[in-house]
């Protein structure tokens, strides 16, 4: 069982930053990969950033590629966002998925990311 917790959402201006936390708890955290999605209102819950199956490299969505980087540290992982556009609004969540495994099975409960001016 894991347990995510997201903070640092907001209210920024479009070219301005956030950068979003993502908690994690459990007695086997280590062995799950993190990966950060968004939905925005009326539109399915999209993939933004993530590590590969073997967790040594990152993916990124086209949308984001250049402007977000996510990492982790142990038990947290970050992702910082910059050059924030209106279309970046939107709930993020953070996920989980066991190494080497395709799905997310545990999911944070969302931080709001609103860009506007």
């Amino acid at each position: 069982q894991v347990q995510l917790v997201e903070s640092g959402g907001g209210l920024v201006q479009p070219g301005g930053s956030l950068r979003l936390s993502c908690a994690m708890s459990g007695r086997t955290v280590a062995s799950y990969l993190v990966g950060w999605f968004r939905q925005a209102p009326g539109k399915e819950r999209e993939f933004v950033a993530g590590f590969r199956r073997t967790g040594a490299d990152t993916v990124y969505a086209d949308s984001v590629k250049g402007r977000f980087t996510i990492s982790r540290d142990n038990a947290k992982s970050t992702l910082q966002m910059k050059s924030l556009k209106p279309e970046d609004t939107a709930v993020y969540y953070c996920g989980a998925r066991y190494t080497g495994a395709n799905d997310y099975g545990y999911w944070g409960q969302g931080t709001q990311v609103t860009v506007s001016s």
